[in-house]
């Protein structure tokens, strides 16, 4: 697991989403050392900002199709809040 931090951008989503997942799993465990948990959680908070960035700029992409006043389809940015 001693990975290096820059190697996290490259990840895709759901590559970094399932070590996160990896990540959790072992600290709820609680088999691992104090050492190796302070690793793993830093591990696992650099994936979550990942993530967090990664589903950001994907909702930034999705429009949704709506009818105009004028009656003619035009794109929106979706908001998911």
């Amino acid at each position: 697991m001693a990975k290096a931090p820059n190697d996290i951008a490259a990840l895709s989503f759901e590559k970094a989403l399932a070590e996160l997942e990896e990540i959790v799993s072992k600290l709820e465990s609680g088999g691992a050392a104090l050492e190796e948990s302070i690793a793993l959680y830093e591990r696992g908070a650099a994936l979550k900002a990942h993530c967090e960035k990664t589903l950001k700029s994907a909702q930034e992409k999705i429009e949704k199709i709506v009818v105009g006043s004028d009656g003619k389809p035009k794109a929106e940015k979706a908001s998911f809040e």
